[in-house]
This record gives structure tokens, sequence and C-alpha cells, in this order.
């Protein structure tokens, strides 16, 4: 007998990927260069030289053996070492080895986060728009998603409904920032505030309240402005990390959990990762990458086309009339579409091979998600289709 359950998934598959999936379709039948694909936040620049040079120093100069061979269960000590001397350099915190957990990117990171703070029947709250994914993470975990409504106007966190959200049965509350779709980072002031929240809530209900805080943008910041790092504002922290998009490896699958210090039982969530890895299958993330991140923690891929892609098609939706939260870091950018129904927009969009993916999913109806993480020049070719569509569709002309 099946699983009817991820039978039943089948019918609610990723939109994202269905939309990325109508975009390969079309770009076989008039070439995939003349598809303007900002549906998928697969990275567009190379991985750094630095990366690929460790990747053949170790193939060339390692024991096979080591080299391939089977990790620790607690994954690389010399590679946790290093991340944690990372992070304190860059953070001012003071992270050892005991607190790091090498895993299968941060989708691996979320799974052992998430299992670590929670037990099935608890809740997990999380603020949109957030990346639809965190659904089947958590209930994957046994846990069930609260989401508090999107505060619209510059897209940091609704206050006021996550006061109703929590309760006795509040395992953690889970952030993305920057934030995938919005690209908005939260304020040094608003992570401020939700510490405050979180620790007397976690005072009225008689249990730490974990903040899991997924960071696989943490690089891609614009205008020369620094993300603030959540686990400096709230001592139950879980940092969840991605190497995908820092180095542009997201096939090779490598990230980590960082737990703060501080947190409830701080010694003892890398031990437990290591049970949960056994449960779960993410045991031993490769070998070879863990040790090829571990020269390159201080460097990243050339993420300057992001903003400089940001930047363009800000200016174009700005002179159409959208209404749009200026990014300030990762490749997303999350207007407001010009009709209510954003799945109508996205689907009058594919007619002038305009491949965008609409807010429903991320928890916010009426908006639509662009993954600018393609060449700038089709960016700028990108536009005629755009203004076409708006004039056409909308009798909307450039200003």
């Amino acid at each position: 007998m099946i699983a009817q359950h991820y039978k039943d998934m089948l019918s609610a598959k990723s939109v994202i990927r269905q939309i990325s999936e109508w975009s390969t379709a079309r770009g076989q039948e008039i070439g995939y260069e003349n598809v303007f694909d900002y549906s998928l936040g697969n990275p567009s620049v190379p991985c750094p030289a630095r990366f690929t040079d460790t990747c053949r120093r170790l193939l060339a100069d390692t024991d096979p053996v080591t080299l391939h061979g089977y990790t620790p269960t607690l994954t690389l000590p010399d590679v946790r070492t290093a991340v944690a001397q990372s992070l304190n350099r860059r953070f001012g915190m003071d992270y050892t080895a005991a607190h790091i957990f090498m895993t299968s990117g941060a989708a691996g990171a979320l799974a052992h986060a998430l299992r670590c703070v929670g037990v099935p029947g608890q809740n997990v709250v999380t603020f949109a728009p957030f990346f639809p994914e965190y659904k089947p993470y958590v209930e994957g975990a046994g846990l069930t998603l609260r989401v508090a409504p999107p505060r619209c106007a510059d897209f940091q966190i609704n206050f006021d409904a996550l006061d109703t959200l929590l309760d006795e049965n509040t395992a953690a509350v889970l952030i993305n920032s920057p934030n995938n779709p919005s690209g908005t980072a939260y304020s040094a002031a608003t992570l401020t505030r939700l510490a405050d929240v979180l620790r007397a809530a976690s005072q009225k209900f008689g249990h730490h309240i974990f903040l899991i805080s997924d960071e696989p943008y943490r690089e891609i910041a614009f205008g020369g402005a620094e993300i603030p790092y959540p686990a400096k504002f709230y001592d139950d922290t879980l940092t969840c990390y991605s190497f995908s998009k820092s180095l542009s490896i997201p096939g090779e699958r490598m990230g980590y959990v960082a737990a703060n210090p501080r947190c409830e039982d701080a010694d003892s969530i890398v031990p437990m990762c290591g049970q949960i890895s056994r449960g779960i299958g993410h045991n031993c993330p490769a070998s070879l990458i863990q040790m090829a991140v571990k020269d390159c923690l201080d460097v990243t891929g050339d993420l300057r086309v992001y903003e400089t892609n940001m930047q363009l098609i800000y200016d174009e939706l700005l002179s159409l009339g959208f209404t749009v939260v200026k990014p300030d870091g990762t490749f997303y950018i999350f207007p407001k579409a010009p009709e209510p129904d954003a799945n109508a927009f996205c689907r009058k969009a594919q007619k002038y091979d305009l491949a965008l993916v609409p807010g429903d999913s991320f928890g916010c109806p009426g908006y639509f998600r662009m993954a600018y993480c393609i060449p700038t020049e089709k960016v700028r070719r990108s536009f005629a289709a755009l203004e076409a569509l708006m004039a056409q569709e909308y009798g909307v002309t450039k200003q």
C-alpha cells in the first residue's frame, strides 16, 4: 500500500516549479533566450574561482579514501571549527565547533532545527510573504505552520498578528532575512522588538520559544548595507544557512545549523542533530564539499549583478505604475499585481513570454515574484514584453 499523503501532494506541486517547467517547454518552442524566465531562484553567476581551485586541489592531493569516505556523525570537526571562527569574526559571536552542524543545504538545516526544538502537535509561526516550502518542512516534522499576514507597506513583521498566534503550543518562530520573495531584510529595530516579544512569550507560557533564522541570502545585500544577524538579538536562536547563493553552488547542497551558545541546552543541539540525521536520512553531507567550503567561508561569487538587475527592474516597475517595495537584498522582487488576482495577471504575462510567479503560495495574494538571477541583457530585453503586457492588457503606458 502506498503512502496516500505523498500521492496527494502530486496535485499540489510547487507553483514555482510548474512555471519553471512551462518556461523550459516554451523555450524549446521559441528558443529559451526568448523566454523571460523570472520563475526560479537559481544563481546565475559562476562560483568563485577559489572554490573550483580548492576542489581541484582536494581531488589531486587528498587521499581518496579519506576524501570520499563517510564523515563523522556530527560532520567534520575542522570544518565546524572554521565555520564557528568565521561567524565569530563577522558577527561578534562566540561559537565553537560544538555549536555547528553541517547539513545538506538550508533545507537540511531547517529539517534538523525544527526537530530539535519542536515535538509533533506543536506549532511554528512565520510571516507572510514566506517561502512556500516552509509548509512541507514544518508539517514533515509533525508541526503546524501558522502564518502571520503580511505588512505590505514594508514587509517588516506584523507584530499585531504575531501576538495573536503565539500560544502555549508554540515551539518556534521561523524568519527569513533577507526574505524570499520580498527581498526585505529585517531591521535591527524589528529584530529587537521580536526578541522582546519572544522573551515575554517564553516567560508567559513557561518554556523557551526558539527563533529559527533561515539565512541563505545573507551575503546578497544592496547599497553597502550589512544585514543584521538575528542571533545577536535573541539567545534562543538556531541559524540555518546555505552556501548555495553566496558561492553559487546550489547543486552541491551544503549548509549548516549554528546554535547560539547561550540558547537552551546549547551543548546538546549538535549531538541531537546527529541523532535526528539517523531518522531523516540527511546524515553525512558530502565530504568533498564540506572540505571545500572550509577554505571559502569568507569569499563569495561576484554578486554585484543582482543589485544591477534589481535597480533596473525596480525603476522599470515604477515607471509602469507598479506598487513595489525596494529589496534590501536577495535576487527577488515582489510587486503588487495590477489586478486583484495575481494568478490571472501571471497567466496573461505568459502570452508575452514572461514567467512570473503569483504570490498566493507565498501567503500574499495579489502580489507576484520576479527572480532576477538572469543575465542583465535579458533583463533589459524583457522590458519590451512587460511594457506590451501592461499596454495591451491594462491600458498602461510607461511614464
